[in-house]
């Protein structure tokens, strides 16, 4: 810089040589800053608006690949719930029903969720809403895999006890064939012999002779013993175990007594016509989770498909009960 200026002077009318103040020299020098200053914030604002620096680019390749991977997890999740959806299917479907377990209960298979927002922290972001649905989803699924387990857990209980199960069930005839007059009453509303009106029959009446022998229709314990004089009169409950209860009444004689168990096929009492029972017959019911079902889906273990057939046809048809 120069240490002074040249300034015209019109008094002499000649230029002269002006030293530079100091105030000159704070002039100069602001005016120089505002100089760079400008030509940096432009410099800044191009850069920016036509350039990328090096940890803008990894942010943005990294975002990019978090974003896939939100997609791809998505996709998995959806993949993961339609396959677990098909399993519960056939677990209520097909397991299940082999083992005559009931329905594992709704309300665990499918738990709700209450209360505060459990993802208050994720929200305001750009993905949140993406997020937070896939962490829901995730929950779900965790819950329904939970559910899932215990109900395998039950079924794998009960195979290990298959062998005692399928002894359990009431799964023959009460009474012979060879000793049966006829099927004199099936499961369903029928006429009452002595009231004269339709009236709901829960259980199956064999027409047979008084002193026929009467069969425990699967393994158990005898937990009830009574001898009335009106309503089943003299009759026996055999409790199976897995939710299954038989009972054979309007007996003549009973020949076992309360707490003993029972093999399937043992004699248990003689045919009869005690209680409120216009002929001798044996009326019988079978429990299934204390809720009375048709006795003839049982009989699969001494009849033939042709003698089962006719069985449930003669059960099923609309005429006068002796009981």
């Amino acid at each position: 810089m120069k240490k002074h200026h040249i300034r015209f002077n019109q008094e002499q009318l000649r230029t002269e040589a002006v030293p530079y103040t100091a105030a000159d020299y704070v002039r100069w020098f602001l005016l120089r800053l505002a100089g760079v200053a400008a030509v940096a914030v432009v410099s800044i604002m191009t850069f920016d608006q036509y350039f990328e620096s090096p940890k803008v680019r990894r942010q943005q390749r990294e975002i990019a690949f978090l974003e896939s991977q939100v997609v791809l997890m998505e996709e998995k999740v959806t993949g993961m719930s339609g396959a677990l959806g098909e399993l519960t299917d056939r677990d209520e479907s097909i397991y299940r029903n082999i083992f005559g377990a009931e329905p594992y209960p709704e309300h665990l298979r499918n738990p709700g969720i209450g209360g505060a927002d459990r993802y208050r922290e994720l929200r305001g972001l750009g993905q949140s809403e993406q997020v937070i649905e896939l962490r829901e989803q995730i929950a779900e699924l965790e819950r329904r895999m939970l559910a899932q387990g215990e109900s395998f857990g039950q079924l794998i209980e009960l195979s290990e006890n298959r062998e005692a199960l399928l002894e359990s069930i009431p799964a023959i005839q009460p009474v012979r064939n060879s000793d049966l007059k006829r099927m004199a009453s099936g499961y369903g509303y029928r006429i009452h012999p002595i009231y004269k009106v339709r009236k709901m029959h829960w259980g199956m009446d064999f027409s047979a002779p008084t002193g026929t022998e009467i069969f425990a229709t699967g393994d158990g314990e005898v937990v009830e013993v009574k001898k009335k004089y009106n309503g089943y009169g003299h009759h026996v409950r055999i409790r199976h175990g897995f939710g299954y209860e038989t009972l054979y009444a309007h007996m003549s004689k009973i020949l076992v007594r309360r707490g003993q168990r029972v093999q399937r096929g043992e004699v248990i009492g003689l045919v009869g016509s005690t209680g409120t029972s216009v002929a001798p017959h044996l009326h019988y019911e079978v429990f299934k989770e204390g809720k009375r079902v048709n006795p003839a889906h049982y009989y699969f273990n001494d009849l033939s498909p042709e003698q089962y057939d006719q069985l449930l046809a003669a059960s099923e048809s609309a005429n006068q009960s002796f009981d």
